[in-house]
């Protein structure tokens, strides 16, 4: 299935220069949805993994389907202040600001096996801060899972190390 054809352009979303990709019309078409959630799986199906990893907001679509399906466990990673127990944070940088991402301290066990799924690979400074919270936690990064990259903004470059796999590239 062409999933592009899911996706359409807001121009000027958040802010004036940035064109937006929406994944909404994917979400709602039940078969895109469908075929988007097995390919995610098809990307990683023959690895171990204890935990799946979303950030918020968007990471959170896919993360908890892949991780029923590979028998894992699932991690929201949130921004500042959401999360209730204890946490620890990382800084990181958008294409269009700063933020800080938080973890609960007992999410991640030490030598799990770790996916990390977001919606989005742009400058990979998202990626790049979940990784530091899941190796800070004694964790092992396997693999980050993307639903669309934006190859021209090379946030592959900044998950060098890391195995990358992206659906969609732009």
């Amino acid at each position: 299935m062409d999933l592009k054809k899911y996706v359409r352009d807001i121009p000027d979303f958040p802010e004036e220069g940035i064109s937006f990709k929406d994944i909404t019309p994917l979400l709602q078409d039940a078969n895109a949805l469908a075929s988007a959630a097995d390919a995610l799986f098809e990307l990683i199906k023959n690895k171990k993994v204890d935990k799946v990893v979303g950030m918020e907001s968007r990471g959170f679509f896919f993360a908890p389907l892949l991780a029923t399906r590979l028998k894992a466990g699932f991690v929201p990673v949130r921004k500042r202040g959401k999360l209730p127990h204890q946490i620890i944070s990382e800084p990181y940088a958008l294409e269009y600001g700063t933020d800080v991402l938080e973890i609960h301290v007992d999410s991640i066990l030490k030598g799990e096996k770790v996916l990390i799924h977001d919606d989005v690979l742009a400058t990979g400074g998202t990626a790049k801060a979940v990784c530091k919270l899941i190796e800070k936690l004694g964790g092992e990064v396997i693999q980050c899972n993307f639903l669309l990259e934006l190859k021209f903004l090379k946030g592959r470059d900044k998950l060098s190390g890391y195995a990358v796999e992206a659906l969609i590239q732009y």
